[in-house]
C-alpha cells in the first residue's frame, strides 16, 4: 500500500492493472481518457481496454454488452460527462436491465466537485450524487483519499451490480494512514467529539478534519465521520455512532437540498427514533463562472473552511441555547 499521496483513479487503476493478469473476465472501457498507469493496461491487455472515444454514451452501451455475456467492466470517464451526458443509457441499459440480468459494471468519474477548479462549471460536478443516488439499483462511492479508494477495489470487482464511484481530480492528502476499511458498514469515524458530529464526503472530509482542529481551540469538540457509501451507509452502524450527538451537520461537494448526501441523512433520521437536529453545508444558489482558487471558490459557494465555521459555530451556539432554554 502506497501511503505517500497519489491520484485516486492511479491507485484504482493499479488494483485493475493488478487483477487484470489474472482474471481473464475484467475488461476496462475508457472514452478518450488517460492515466500513466492506464498506459499499462492498453498495452498489456490490448483485448481487454477499448478506447471509444469521447462519446460516453456508447461507453455505457459497450459496457452493457459486456456484462451480460458475464465479464467483469469498469468504464471509466470525467464524472460530469459520465453520469450526466449518458444518463438515459445508464438508466436504461444499467440500472433498469440489471434488475433481470446479473450485471458486474463499475463506473469510474474523475473530477468530483470542483476538483477541476480551472475548467469551470462545464467540468465541475456538483449533481453526480443526487442524480446517480435516484437510480435505486446502483451503488454510489465517494472515498476521500487514494487508500480508501484502493480499499474499495475489491467491492468493485467481487459485487455483482451496478455501481458508480466518484474520485478526485486532484492529488489529495492522505487521511487512512491505517489501511483498513470497514466497507460494510458504509463510513469510517475519524475522531468523536461532544455534542455535534461532522458527516462529510470526498474532499469535504478533508475540510472537516481542518476544522475540528479549528473548533477545538474555540472549546467545541466535534465528531468527524467519513460517509464514502452514499447508499448503504445509514444502518445499524451509523445509528450506534450518531445516537449519542445532539446536532449531526452533513458536508459535501454538491447542490444542498437537491437530492444529494444531505436528503440521505435526513431521511435516515426522520424516519427513526433519533431526536438529533442536522445542519447542511452544501453548494448553495446556481451555477458559477467565477475563477479562483478551490479553497476561494468554496468559500463563495458556502461550504470553504471559513463559511462552514461561521455555519457550524452558529449551530452549535443554538444547540446550546435550545438546551438552556428546555433545561
Amino acid at each position: 500500500m502506497i501511503t505517500h499521496s497519489i491520484p485516486m483513479r492511479d491507485a484504482l487503476l493499479e488494483k485493475i492493472y493488478q487483477s487484470m493478469k489474472t482474471d481473464s473476465k475484467i475488461f476496462f472501457l475508457s472514452a478518450d481518457f488517460g492515466s500513466p498507469v492506464l498506459d499499462k493496461i492498453r498495452l498489456d491487455f490490448a483485448d481487454r481496454f477499448i478506447n471509444v472515444g469521447i462519446a460516453e454514451q456508447n461507453l455505457i452501451n459497450i459496457a452493457a454488452g459486456l456484462a451480460i455475456e458475464g465479464n467483469k467492466v469498469f468504464a471509466y470517464a470525467i464524472a460530469p460527462f459520465l453520469t450526466m451526458r449518458c444518463y438515459e443509457q445508464i438508466r436504461v441499459n444499467l440500472a433498469l436491465l440489471s434488475q433481470v440480468r446479473d450485471m458486474n459494471v463499475s463506473l469510474i468519474g474523475v473530477g468530483a466537485g470542483y476538483s477541476y477548479v480551472v475548467s469551470g462549471p462545464t467540468h465541475q460536478c456538483y449533481e453526480d450524487i443526487s442524480i446517480m443516488r435516484a437510480l435505486p439499483s446502483i451503488s454510489v462511492y465517494s472515498p476521500a483519499d487514494h487508500i480508501s479508494t484502493g480499499c474499495l477495489f475489491d467491492r468493485l470487482v467481487s459485487k455483482k451490480g451496478i455501481k458508480y464511484i466518484r474520485l478526485d481530480a486532484q492529488t489529495l492528502p492522505v487521511i487512512y494512514e491505517n489501511p483498513i476499511l470497514n466497507v460494510e458498514a458504509g463510513f469510517n469515524v475519524h475522531r468523536k467529539g461532544d455534542e455535534i458530529c461532522l458527516l462529510a464526503t470526498g474532499y469535504m472530509v478533508h475540510v472537516a478534519m481542518k476544522l475540528a482542529n479549528r473548533l477545538k481551540n474555540k472549546g467545541v469538540d466535534v465528531g468527524v465521520v467519513d460517509i464514502f457509501d452514499i447508499s448503504h451507509s445509514c444502518n445499524n452502524f451509523l445509528y450506534e455512532e450518531i445516537s449519542k450527538y445532539r446536532g449531526i451537520v452533513t458536508m459535501e461537494e454538491g447542490f444542498k437540498g437537491r437530492g444529494g448526501m444531505d436528503s440521505m441523512i435526513l431521511d435516515y433520521i426522520s424516519n427513526s427514533d433519533l431526536e438529533i437536529r442536522v445542519k447542511n453545508i452544501g453548494v448553495r444558489g446556481g451555477y458559477s463562472f467565477d475563477l479562483g482558487s478551490r479553497s476561494e471558490l468554496h468559500e463563495k459557494v458556502g461550504i470553504g473552511e471559513e463559511a462552514s465555521l461561521k455555519t457550524i459555530l452558529e449551530f452549535h451556539g443554538s444547540i446550546t441555547n435550545y438546551c438552556i432554554n428546555n433545561g
